[in-house]
């Protein structure tokens, strides 16, 4: 598709979610002009309000789902120069609950998505999986070559699903489609600016929003599901980055296709170490003066004992690599908290 000489159309589905947010931050950053998709469904319109006040415009938005091939007809009807992925159904828990919605909007809307692409000459897309997709893994740090474990939820299996899904679509297009499959680890912080960050919908899943929420006297105590792991202290390990180095790293993924047109591979992205539950909540104290009321309860079904990432095909292939430290995203994460807040 030829190009206008403004600046190249990235389309961002899901692009008022957490990671989705940062990354349309870090695209206009880098000179790209970032297009959000997004029903609005995990995410709040406020977000959008949130990205204006620190890009200083607003970003163009369209409120549907991506896959609604009529509807991203419009979306399409201007050069697309690459898109990022991001939209999905994305809780556990809920996915077992709704495996029927969950198998048709992930890797439905995915497969309608590249579709589209491959019609109208799309060369780039960026694809959000996750480090699920490795299980339990054998070794640490966990690189790319880990095998591929049976998915503990159907939210897991769709990311598997997609992969290859993506994989055969990459095939299909015999060279004019090029594919970045980032396996993220654990994204917490938020913008420093404090504009945006996480927004769980609801009783949050993962540690930190629940531990911000803790402090904030929204939730009850903490509960740290476990203390009897063989780790360090005994409770789980994950490896923690900024969502802002995370979405930087989409950024470096879409240089790359355009130095590789027509390539597909999967990286991982992580610090490259981990850090416990109980590491985790000393370094917000630390980084922030506020105690964490907490307590230690039994081990939560489905949690892996310790995973990281080994990132050094990132850093070798993208030229990426995290630069905020695990203080730097617990500061980002209360700061964001603080204004909820207020």
């Amino acid at each position: 598709m030829t190009e206008t000489a403004s600046a190249p159309r990235i389309i961002v589905t899901g692009g008022a979610g957490f990671i989705g947010s940062h990354t349309v931050v870090a695209l206009e950053e880098a000179g790209y002009a970032p297009v959000i998709v997004d029903d609005l469904r995990n995410s709040r319109p406020e977000v959008l309000e949130g990205l204006e006040r620190i890009l200083g415009h607003s970003v163009e938005f369209h409120r549907i789902d991506c896959g609604d091939v009529q509807a991203m007809q419009a979306v399409f009807s201007q050069p697309v120069h690459g898109v990022i992925h991001f939209a999905a159904d994305k809780a556990v828990g809920e996915s077992v609950a709704q495996p029927e919605q969950y198998f048709s909007n992930n890797i439905g809307s995915t497969a309608r998505l590249a579709g589209m692409m491959r019609e109208r000459g799309v060369q780039h897309l960026v694809f959000s999986s996750s480090c699920t997709v490795y299980g339990e893994a054998g070794e640490l740090p966990v690189d790319e070559s880990a095998p591929i474990q049976p998915a503990a939820s159907p939210y897991g299996f769709t990311k598997q699903a997609c992969e290859t899904l993506l994989r055969y679509s990459h095939r299909a297009a015999e060279g004019a489609l090029g594919v970045a499959l980032l396996r993220y680890f654990n994204p917490i912080g938020g913008h420093p600016t404090a504009e945006i960050g996480e927004l769980p919908l609801g009783t949050p899943a993962n540690l930190v929003p629940y531990l911000t929420q803790s402090v904030a006297g929204i939730r009850s105590e903490l509960t740290v599901f476990g203390s009897d792991y063989p780790t360090r202290d005994g409770t789980c390990i994950r490896d923690y980055l900024h969502v802002c180095d995370l979405a930087e790293a989409h950024v470096a993924a879409l240089r790359w296709l355009e130095r590789a047109p027509g390539m597909l591979d999967v990286f991982n992205l992580g610090t490259g170490e981990g850090s416990s539950v109980k590491e985790v909540i000393s370094a917000f104290e630390r980084a922030t003066g506020k105690s964490v009321p907490h307590r230690f309860g039994d081990r939560r079904p489905g949690d892996v004992t310790a995973i990281y990432a080994n990132a050094e095909k990132a850093a070798q292939v993208l030229q990426w690599r995290t630069r905020r430290s695990l203080d730097d995203c617990l500061a980002d994460a209360w700061r964001w908290q603080e204004k909820l807040k207020g």
